[in-house]
Parts: C-alpha cells; sequence; structure tokens
C-alpha cells in the first residue's frame, strides 16, 4: 500500500492517485503499543525512518563524488575567439585520421543561454 500511496519522481502523483483521482484515505486505528502488532508497527516505523535516512546519505554521497569530477563549463562572450573540436563535424577530409583535431578559431557571435553559443562559421 506504501508503493501505490508514494509520490513518483517524474508525475508528481502517487499511483493510487493517477488510477482513482484521488489519494487513498487511511483511518487512524488506535492499536495498542503492549500488543504484538503494535510493537512490530512500532519497529516498522523506526526501520523506515533508517532506511530513509541512509538513502539520503548516500544521496549526498553520489552528490559528493560526481560534483568532484564535474568541471565550470568556461563563459564564452560576445567577441571571444574559440576553436572548436573536430570531433562531430562532418570535413571533406577522406580519412577522419589525416583531419585536423581543433578548427578554428572563430568568433562567438552571440551568447544563447547559459550553455550554448552561436559562432561566425568564417575562421580569422
Amino acid at each position: 500500500m506504501f508503493l501505490s500511496n508514494a509520490e513518483h519522481s517524474s508525475k508528481k502523483k502517487s499511483p493510487f492517485f493517477t488510477i482513482y483521482g484521488r489519494n487513498p484515505s487511511f483511518d487512524s486505528i488506535h492499536i495498542s503499543q503492549d500488543s504484538p502488532a503494535g510493537k512490530l508497527s512500532i519497529k516498522l516505523q523506526s526501520l523506515q525512518q533508517v532506511v530513509k535516512e541512509e538513502l539520503e546519505s548516500a544521496i549526498r554521497r553520489f552528490k559528493r563524488y560526481s560534483d568532484r569530477n564535474r568541471s565550470i563549463p568556461p563563459d564564452f562572450q560576445p567577441g571571444d575567439k574559440v576553436w572548436l573540436a573536430s570531433k562531430n563535424i562532418k570535413t571533406t577530409r577522406p580519412s577522419k585520421k589525416l583531419s585536423e583535431r581543433w578548427l578554428g578559431p572563430f568568433e562567438v557571435i552571440k551568447k544563447i543561454g547559459s550553455q550554448f553559443t552561436l559562432y561566425s562559421m568564417c575562421p580569422y
């Protein structure tokens, strides 16, 4: 029942809500904590809390390790001269092995967003 009530990361809705159009209602049932069901409930709640804390710790650890290898992209401004890697650019050379690895320099014409730039295709 917990999985069908959990919010999906991409849809932002639970599977139960997707099917029935509402979230399930859980009526509070008073269970004595001295009964076996009450003891099991307390044990499962504490276990759920431990698992949640471990998952959050793992997420922080994965982020720290992935950020360690991540670099800040260069900030190009209009008028800057740049070299382009010819890795994904088709040339007229008969062999990729004999092509230049870098093309340019090209002038940056316009910055589009934070990651894309528009280049003049006439090298200087």
